[in-house]
């Protein structure tokens, strides 16, 4: 009777492992004949001056873009979008970054690339609210300065701290250069840029 009774779940066990042996080996893997998808992805440049080396650093960047995504089989070149001379302060005062943004809503890519947060923005809340909105539309943004690609989970909380730091550096360089000016007029030195 003992022997009966352990004989019975082995038994069973052996049925259950002939049964998904059957299915898995009747399983047939679809085969798809159509060639994936490329990747639509553009890239987005700013610098907030017209000095010669943000000039060179601007065309660099372009440059650089523009043959990264195109050398990248698996994607498709969009374009780049650029605002020279503006600073990152506010998104609406940048006209190539509202058209993208424009474009994103009207689904023209899927991937942006940018060098860094402070290319981006250097405002947390303009930053934060265009990643989610872009979040919501399925289109990553890829800091590459800052290794952050914000469809993973933990974007969201570096993004913050590393836009905030970005905001505060946009805030110590205009008290610096406030102050610098103040020095040089109550030296009698100033310059008038035109």
């Amino acid at each position: 009777m003992f022997f009966e009774r352990n004989m019975f779940p082995q038994a069973l066990l052996v049925k259950e492992l002939s049964i998904i042996k059957k299915i898995r080996t009747n399983e047939r893997v679809p085969v798809f004949n159509e060639p994936l998808k490329k990747l639509r992805v553009c890239a987005y440049v700013c610098v907030s001056t017209n000095q010669a080396e943000q000039q060179e650093s601007f065309a660099a960047q372009v440059q650089h873009y523009t043959s990264y995504i195109n050398g990248n089989p698996e994607w498709t070149f969009v374009g780049v979008y650029s605002d020279q001379g503006i600073s990152g302060k506010n998104a609406a005062k940048r006209p190539e970054f509202m058209r993208m943004i424009q474009d994103a809503e009207n689904k023209k890519f899927d991937l942006i690339i940018t060098k860094s947060i402070s290319r981006f923005a250097r405002n947390t809340a303009d930053c934060l609210e265009t990643v989610r909105k872009l979040k919501l539309l399925g289109i990553a943004v890829r800091f590459e300065k800052e290794g952050i690609n914000t469809l993973t989970a933990e974007s969201e909380l570096m993004l913050s701290i590393l836009s905030s730091v970005a905001e505060e550096e946009l805030a110590s360089i205009s008290q610096n250069m406030h102050w610098s000016n103040q020095r040089r007029f109550k030296k009698g030195k100033f310059s008038v840029n035109t």
